[in-house]
């Protein structure tokens, strides 16, 4: 089970919505706590790594993630490297409505080791209240008809 799980319907086709989010470099346009992000590798794909500088409380980090799975248009799963606290986890995209909405959902999860196990529930805590903030900003974004190409 997810330590967080938040899914929102969206009026955007999936192949749409999958093509914005595999798009990494996009991430700080809804998700508020990243402030850049450096992508290894374009177009996306299983390898792919992404380092996302991030925002908390005043501070900046950065979290390096790497893409472990991808199924276009369906979602894609990935998961931390090379930080004492690591992202892991998935976004599914299911179609709605024949196809002309969708429904994205997110799950996650932290893994800590060394000092990182004690900031893993810190980071679930903060998680379960930032991603339905972050997917209410995507489905905006999404909805909104900005020029998303």
């Amino acid at each position: 089970m997810a330590a967080v799980k938040d899914a929102i319907d969206i009026a955007r086709r999936p192949d749409e919505v999958f093509a914005y989010l595999d798009d990494l470099s996009r991430h700080g346009e809804w998700e508020t706590s990243v402030a850049s992000v450096h992508v290894d590798g374009e177009p996306t794909a299983v390898g792919t790594k992404a380092t996302e500088t991030r925002r908390l409380a005043g501070l900046k980090y950065r979290v390096t993630y790497v893409i472990t799975s991808r199924t276009p248009p369906r979602g894609f799963e990935f998961e931390g490297v090379g930080s004492p606290l690591q992202p892991v986890g998935r976004r599914t995209i299911e179609p709605l409505d024949e196809g002309s909405r969708s429904r994205v959902t997110i799950e996650m999860d932290f893994r800590g080791h060394g000092v990182g196990k004690l900031l893993v529930p810190l980071a679930r805590r903060w998680a379960r209240m930032h991603v339905p903030h972050s997917q209410q900003r995507l489905k905006e974004r999404l909805e909104s008809g900005a020029d998303l190409e």
